[in-house]
């Protein structure tokens, strides 16, 4: 092993990955993945109980960056509602020679990337004017999306929808206090989806919390919370009336829950994923093409976000590290 492995906990990886930079090496990263064309397997999920999972992500950066892999486990328990679902490790190393560069705490990286990413499609897929941003689920996720989202459009309010109404209204007033911004928490998600212009769906729920019918035109989504076979969290009607953009268009068709049940009912074909965010960004298909249309983003999360962060976490606490030499 190498004789100086850098280890950062989850308060490390809290300070070093800022959500305007993990924006930048998000957007950066998905580019990348689409332009290079590199072979990435497909994440591996065993089922080690009832909601409780553990999922290794193998993986490589473009040259002359990194390859690792994250391991995580996803523990869902009812019986302890304040803690963070994933915990594991994103493991990175250097390219060039093989040794091991560094460990990072793979729940915290998890919960600011995906926000990160939901915020690169948002701000190359949502209306220049959006500005009533919508979250389906009182989280973890919900907070790194209320963080993430507002620095890619000027917010003016933030709506929250959760199974529970105490829950949500302490969700809102907690978010509210904390960011400046009107953030109210409202009973209905018929109300919520028809106010907003921009709607994340950030549950753990394996049915529907948000239908197609009640989605106005122009409105942009994302479908963050399931990221396997199984769970979905918008209906059928969504996806097929949606441009439906995926983070990975090999992994859409192994895993993206929502998309696959559509299809498999015989209501869409593959071709309905109309693109990789990556296209986008890069200019090879277009994003948005009418202030109508609704636009989605599956996001099912990607090995080359978790190591990317991880590279700019180490790069951000290198440089520290020699300015106080």
């Amino acid at each position: 092993m190498n004789k100086s492995v850098s280890v950062y906990g989850s308060d490390d990886v809290q300070e070093l990955l800022d959500y305007d930079g993990c924006i930048g090496i998000v957007r950066e990263a998905m580019a990348c993945f689409t332009r290079d064309g590199i072979a990435q397997p497909l994440r591996n999920i065993f089922e080690i109980g009832p909601d409780r999972f553990f999922g290794t992500m193998p993986g490589m950066l473009a040259a002359p960056q990194g390859f690792g892999a994250k391991l995580l486990s996803v523990f869902e328990d009812p019986k302890c509602p304040g803690r963070a679902p994933h915990r594991g490790a994103v493991v990175l190393f250097n390219r060039e020679d093989g040794e091991l560069v560094c460990i990072a705490d793979a729940g915290e990286i998890t919960k600011i990337r995906t926000a990160a990413a939901s915020a690169v499609a948002t701000d190359i897929l949502a209306r220049p004017d959006a500005a009533r941003l919508a979250i389906f689920g009182c989280g973890a996720q919900a907070a790194s999306h209320v963080r993430a989202i507002t620095r890619i459009r000027k917010i003016k309010e933030v709506l929250i929808w959760g199974r529970s109404n105490a829950t949500a209204s302490q969700f809102a007033d907690r978010t509210g206090e904390e960011t400046g911004l009107v953030v109210r928490a409202v009973h209905s998600p018929v109300e919520v989806a028809a106010s907003a212009d921009i709607i994340c769906t950030v549950t753990a729920s394996p049915n529907p919390v948000l239908l197609g019918e009640w989605v106005r035109p122009g409105t942009h989504v994302n479908v963050v919370g399931s990221s396997r076979r199984g769970p979905v969290e918008v209906d059928h009607e969504l996806v097929i009336k949606s441009r439906y953009i995926a983070d990975s268009r090999l992994s859409a068709l192994s895993a993206a829950s929502e998309f696959l049940s559509a299809r498999d009912s015989g209501l869409v074909r593959d071709d309905h994923i109309v693109a990789e965010i990556g296209e986008v960004l890069l200019g090879r298909v277009p994003g948005r093409t009418s202030r109508e249309e609704i636009t989605l983003y599956k996001s099912l999360g990607h090995i080359v976000q978790d190591l990317a962060a991880a590279a700019y976490i180490h790069e951000r606490a290198s440089r520290k590290q020699l300015a106080k030499a």
